[in-house]
């Protein structure tokens, strides 16, 4: 098996190699101009027009002013008014006054004397 494995490879190497044909194309043979000797020179040609000026462009829009900032609000409620303060301590009581000195005895009147009774008795009407 060993050797025909081997032919059949060499007969199809044989076989592939015997097909392929070579192509010989001829190079185009370049042809070269040589240049004759140089004429006379031509008249000088006409002056060309002169060039279009272009447009002037557009003046560009003035930018606009900024507008007025709002007015700061006013306070619509004035501040309340603060609290009263507090009352102040009672101060402490004074001391109390010494005693003053009794007073003289006055003088002794005259013993009562014995006397009328008197009735008062209201009109009538």
């Amino acid at each position: 098996m060993k050797y025909s494995l081997l032919l059949a490879s060499l007969v199809a190497i044989v076989g592939l190699s015997a097909c392929e044909k070579t192509t010989v194309t001829n190079p185009t043979p370049t042809i070269v101009a040589v240049p004759g000797p140089a004429g006379e020179p031509g008249p000088a040609g006409a002056t060309g027009a002169t060039g279009y000026d272009g447009a002037k462009g557009a003046t560009g829009a003035t930018g606009y002013d900024g507008a007025t900032g709002a007015t700061g609000s006013t306070v619509a409620v004035p501040g309340a008014t603060g609290a009263t303060g507090a009352t102040g301590a009672t101060g402490a009581t004074g001391y109390v006054g010494a005693t003053g000195a009794t007073g003289a005895d006055g003088s002794k009147g005259d013993t009562g004397r014995t006397g009328d009774t008197v009735v008062v008795v209201p009109a009538q009407r």
